[in-house]
């Protein structure tokens, strides 16, 4: 769970994640409470006097996870798909371990860490009438997955960003797009060549593209020309040549830009694989690069083990 940052007047605020896609994610704490033999052996038996703890210590942990946004400052408040609580009985001991599931844009670390600590707190409330020695410690997170950590792989692809704007090219206009994509890229740890702007010209688009092809580059970004203008004629020039659509990234990609404009559905984006190269046609906008790297990244990097015949992978 991403919690706070500092602004610029260094006052705490939330992180803003909503430039961020939903996706499944899981986190796993523990967490132990140890008590005198007697206490324990008393609660197998179900003879406390507040009742049966263990049960009360699982609500308990539930509720906690579902309410952490209200406990912790500045904590999203997420929707949980499902939480859940286990107990096991070791010597002088109790571990507690929360499992916590979510898809949201944020994870679920604090829920799962917040729950392990009510829940220890519970067993506590209910078992100090008989036991004053009670001690509780080792919360701690066991593990995450999900967000961008699930689907990242090591391998970075040879990378190049094309350009197509008429006035860009001209003169009359300054990229920034390009510069957005070759900036996401290098921070993902991907060697970018070149960013090259031309023309909304089908030749200076092929000719581009083709010597990057003779040069190996492995992933072509492209921006711009995808609209319904009479210049827009990148598909156009690039979808022919596709030996293999991905109709996946495209979907995804479709899905993130509607949700944040609804003008997104008239944008004509592609992507798809030209030989070993995989080529990726976004609209021109600032917007559509900086969604691109949100959505792109680092999931895409695992097509490049399945195109080398590495498979899916897990």
């Amino acid at each position: 769970m991403e919690l706070t940052h500092l602004d610029s007047s260094g006052m705490v605020c939330m992180v803003d994640v909503s430039g961020k896609p939903p996706t499944q994610r899981e986190a796993q704490a523990s967490g132990w409470i140890r008590m005198q033999p007697e206490t324990l052996q008393r609660l197998e038996r179900d003879d406390m006097p507040k009742g049966n703890v263990l049960g009360a210590a699982k609500i308990a942990g539930i509720l906690a996870a579902k309410q952490t946004s209200s406990l912790i400052p500045l904590c999203h408040q997420l929707n949980l798909s499902w939480v859940d609580l286990s107990f096991d009985i070791g010597k002088g001991l109790i571990v507690i371990r929360a499992t916590v599931r979510t898809r949201e844009s944020t994870g679920v670390e604090m829920e799962a860490l917040t729950a392990v600590s009510v829940s220890a707190l519970t067993i506590y409330d209910m078992c100090k009438a008989v036991d004053k020695e009670m001690e509780i410690g080792g919360i701690t997170l066991e593990r995450k997955s999900g967000g961008k950590q699930q689907c990242s792989t090591t391998y970075r692809p040879k990378s190049s960003v094309l350009v197509m704007s008429d006035s860009i090219s001209s003169g009359e206009g300054s990229d920034r797009s390009g510069a957005l994509l070759r900036a996401g890229l290098e921070a993902a740890g991907c060697r970018v060549g070149e960013v090259v702007v031309v023309p909304d010209e089908p030749e200076k688009i092929t000719s581009v593209v083709d010597a990057w092809l003779r040069d190996d580059i492995e992933l072509i970004i492209t921006s711009g020309g995808t609209g319904l203008g009479p210049r827009d004629l990148t598909i156009e020039t690039l979808l022919p040549r596709f030996t293999r659509r991905l109709h996946g990234v495209e979907q995804a990609l479709f899905h993130w830009g509607q949700g944040k404009l609804r003008t997104a559905m008239l944008s004509r984006l592609a992507a798809g694989v030209i030989g070993n190269t995989m080529v990726i046609c976004l609209p021109g906008s600032t917007g559509a690069a900086l969604d691109a790297l949100e959505v792109l990244l680092p999931a895409v990097f695992h097509a490049f083990s399945m195109m080398d015949g590495e498979g899916h992978g897990s």
